[in-house]
């Protein structure tokens, strides 16, 4: 497929994540006012979206507290900057097996819930974007998989749909992307979709340009696509995005660093993501433009 280059792209910024990081670097927010501020901070840079976890205040620990997705949205949606509000959906399908010789029962840390709790704070958060992990992975330690069924994955992203959220369909390998179009045509989903490519998380997709272009050419023509990569990739993919058509994300879920040596805020990312663009030739838009690109309606909590 000949590349066209896209010369309107949103930033999206993933705010805090839930992997271990939060004691790898200062920057990491943890409290709700924490990923609150950092997520305002990111969209003064120039990020029209912003993709929230929480944590446990004391911990740094990934949690899926209702109360702490609550404060998050209400101090975003009453900061002094527009942005779309973008929360995970991607908490509560986890299993982590025992040893080898006997990998049953699953051990701590393990945290499988049905649809309705996996998605009951964006029932009460509403918010205008929402993620959807379109398929289960053996996701970087030894025995952890990330488990999202295609029965889960059905009902959930009705939900979503019932709801009026849009999601925005994590796509981590080939099959994913091939499970989400089927969603599509078979109306779980509304057309056209969103789609996030996830770049270069072990052990999914792998972060080489054969692969993400594979991934790319299998888009349909009428979605809207974003793309990521991990680490010292991260910047790299913003330019490999816009040129392929995409839109970009970049952000302390993904990468820590700024510079070899110097741990980064989420602000910084996006203002070096966003001289990216601009010096690729291309316009940075802003949270209304992305609203009206994806058919978003900002909302109060029901």
């Amino acid at each position: 497929m000949p590349l066209a280059m896209n010369k309107s792209v949103f930033i999206t910024c993933a705010v805090t994540g839930s992997g271990g990081t939060q004691d790898r670097s200062p920057h990491v927010p943890r409290s709700p006012q924490q990923i609150a501020e950092s997520a305002i901070a990111a969209a003064k840079a120039g990020a029209a979206v912003v993709h929230c976890h929480v944590r446990d205040p004391e911990t740094g620990a990934p949690s899926r507290r209702l109360d702490l997705y609550r404060e998050v949205t209400d101090r975003i949606r009453d900061a002094d900057v527009d942005v779309v509000l973008n929360l995970t959906a991607g908490m509560g399908g986890d299993m982590i097996f025992g040893p080898t010789d006997s990998p049953l029962p699953l051990t701590e840390g393990t945290d499988m819930v049905g649809a309705a709790e996996r998605v009951a704070h964006i029932a009460e958060c509403l918010p205008e974007i929402c993620t959807l992990d379109c398929g289960t992975m053996n996701f970087a330690e030894a025995d952890y998989v990330m488990t999202n069924t295609p029965g889960m994955l059905t009902a959930m992203g009705q939900m979503m749909t019932d709801l009026g959220v849009k999601p925005e369909i994590e796509a981590f390998d080939t099959g994913h992307l091939w499970y989400a179009k089927h969603l599509v045509e078979s109306g779980v989903l509304d057309a056209p979709a969103l789609l996030q490519l996830c770049m270069g998380v072990p052990w999914g997709a792998p972060d080489d340009l054969n692969t993400f272009m594979a991934m790319v050419n299998n888009v349909p023509k009428d979605w809207t696509f974003s793309a990521f990569a991990l680490g010292r990739n991260q910047m790299a993919y913003v330019a490999a995005s816009v040129l392929a058509g995409g839109n970009v994300r970049v952000g302390l879920e993904d990468n820590l660093w700024l510079d070899k040596g110097v741990l980064a805020e989420n602000w910084q990312l996006v203002e070096r993501a966003h001289d990216i663009i601009e010096n690729m030739g291309a316009r940075v838009i802003g949270p209304a433009e992305v609203r009206e690109q994806l058919g978003l309606v900002k909302r109060a909590p029901k």
